[in-house]
């Protein structure tokens, strides 16, 4: 009896993919788990029958996983296994647990080790397993901070310097969003870089000069960091009334000169609104085919920023609300040291009267004026010839110097400051120490400044470009002692024109005007009222609400309506 052997159908897989086809599995073979591996695999066991639903925790799982120069049949494992099931994987559970690996070498005598045992160089070119070796299981430096994210709960990878202990920088509305506000319209940054208008910023007419300022005072330019001279403090009065209280605002909106008003604040802050970062507001009137653009009495337009723009700016928490550091308390001081340091940088003997007295004061004011002076100027927003768009400015002017040419009229001067408050303090921004700095690395300083401070530096450029002025000075202002607030001296002074202002800091004007253009533009086509222009606390939108006619009115004027009405 002779016996015949018959080879069972085999069916290949017609991609040519290893192992067998999914379209043709025998009928004895179905709903038994495949593991795929590769051809290059070295199998560890054929089959492992202490586990079958693959439960193991996470924590043993990756127990097994190795690293180090022979990795390669590692990689190929992982990546094939993490497509399919894991009932046929094996780990290294009892063999692993109680090996541990010694390093006998002797360490490189270049290594110092700090006080915490971690190596200060790059450590031992092979030592794996040590936190300072370029492919130990830390991982060197990224290694450990990714195992530290890991440990917090947070995702793996490059964490920063005291991540655990940073806040959550969310930041609060600059004014409380009321129930009974209609938002029209929500725009972001991005649309808002796009626009452009160009303006001839060059010839625009100035309908009037009021106030009086003095001499810049030159010795401030031969300050230097070793030589520095102690702020004063001076009693001075200088107004800042906002666009619908000033008188001749309003004669000139009686007049009809232009369809918007606003002064050099506040337009600078709208022209160079995508740079901020800090919640800011604007109230916009519409009214009689006009538009004015106010601040808020005490608002954010009253006080200086500080690194609002630094990648780590300073943060208020609970438990440093009253710190010096903190933003609420380092905004008053800026103010106060640029209030001051123009009250300072002039010479009071010498003297240039505009056209017309100041229009804030009256007859029965005896405290002394600040060298200040108020030009009144028309822009022209036009499209083309036929679009009679103008927009009247208050700007201001702190200081002159002396005419270029004998007959010449005298140089406009803008006094603003930088203040430097702790170089080593959380929210510094990485910025230099300015003492030990200025001198020798003053590019540095600047530069780290024009990061930090980006938004500032912007609206100062522009500031100076509305006015008209002829050089911008720029004092250095330090603390005396980072741990107090309340002494400050100038370090040094920087000179610049306003073109270069400019350039160097890429301030786009045409963008700026096409802000305000379509801002205004928008107001035009509303009905007649009362609106609120805000950017977000958190986000890089601002929004516009239509808000009460009685929004944001002081108690007196609240109160007027119903007094008359109880007259009659």
């Amino acid at each position: 009896m002779s016996h015949s052997f018959v080879l069972p159908p085999i069916h290949d897989n017609k991609d040519g993919s290893w192992g067998p086809s999914s379209t043709a599995v025998p009928p004895q073979f179905k709903d038994i788990p495949y593991s795929p591996y590769s051809k290059g695999e070295k199998l560890g066991r054929f089959a492992d029958w202490t586990e079958g639903d693959g439960s193991r925790s996470l924590a043993t799982t990756t127990g097994g996983a190795r690293s180090g120069p022979r990795s390669g049949a590692g990689r190929g494992r992982a990546g094939v296994e993490a497509g399919g099931a894991n009932a046929f994987a094996y780990f290294h559970v009892e063999d692993e647990s109680s090996f541990s690996l010694v390093d006998s070498k002797a360490t490189a005598p270049g290594g110092r080790k700090g006080p915490s045992g971690f190596s200060r160089g790059r450590g031992t070119p092979r030592a794996g397993g040590g936190a300072g070796g370029r492919g130990g299981a830390a991982g060197g430096r990224y290694g450990s901070q990714a195992t530290r994210g890991r440990r917090t709960g947070g995702p793996a990878g490059r964490g920063g310097w005291k991540d655990w202990e940073k806040v959550n920088r969310t930041r609060e509305s600059s004014v409380p969003i009321q129930p009974d506000w209609n938002m029209l319209e929500e725009i972001d940054f991005p649309r808002l870089s796009k626009l452009r208008l160009e303006v001839d910023v060059e010839e625009p007419e100035t309908v009037g000069t009021f106030g009086q300022v003095f001499g810049y005072d030159k010795t401030f330019d031969r300050i230097t960091p070793k030589t520095e001279r102690p702020l004063q403090i001076l009693d001075r009065v200088r107004y800042n009334t906002t666009t619908s209280d000033d008188p001749i605002i309003q004669d000139l909106a009686s007049k009809g000169t232009a369809k918007a008003y606003a002064t050099d604040t506040i337009l600078s802050w709208l022209m160079c609104c995508t740079r901020s970062v800090y919640p800011w507001d604007v109230i916009i009137t519409h009214e009689g085919g006009k538009v004015f653009f106010d601040k808020r009495d005490g608002g954010p337009f009253d006080f200086i920023t500080v690194n609002e723009n630094a990648a780590d700016p300073p943060m208020e928490t609970d438990k440093e609300k009253d710190s010096i550091n903190s933003p609420g308390s380092l905004s008053l001081e800026a103010t106060f040291i640029d209030q001051h340091f123009s009250f300072q940088a002039v010479d009071e003997k010498t003297s240039f009267k505009f056209q017309r007295p100041n229009p804030f004061t009256s007859p029965e004011d005896r405290e002394p004026l600040a060298s200040c002076g108020y030009r009144y100027r028309v822009f022209d927003l036009g499209i083309d010839d036929e679009d009679d768009f103008k927009i009247a400015v208050r700007t201001q002017v702190e200081a002159f110097l002396p005419p270029a040419t004998a007959k010449g009229p005298p140089q406009l001067v803008n006094l603003r400051t930088l203040n430097e408050f702790d170089s080593k303090a959380p929210g510094s921004g990485g910025a230099p120490e300015w003492r030990s700095k200025l001198d020798t690395q003053r590019g540095a300083v600047v530069a780290t400044e024009m990061k930090n401070n980006g938004f500032k530096l912007s609206k100062y450029a522009v500031q100076s470009v509305l006015a008209g002025v002829d050089v911008v000075k720029i004092g250095y202002v330090s603390r005396v002692n980072p741990r107090e607030n309340s002494r400050h001296a100038t370090l040094t002074t920087a000179t610049m024109r306003p073109s270069d202002f400019i350039a160097q800091l890429t301030v786009s004007l045409s963008n700026g005007w096409g802000i305000v253009r379509m801002i205004t533009d928008k107001i035009l086509k509303m009905p007649e009222g009362k609106y609120l222009l805000i950017k977000d606390p958190n986000k890089l939108i601002i929004r516009l609400y239509s808000i009460p006619a009685t929004a944001f009115m002081g108690e007196e004027e609240a109160d007027i309506p119903e007094e008359d009405e109880a007259a009659e």
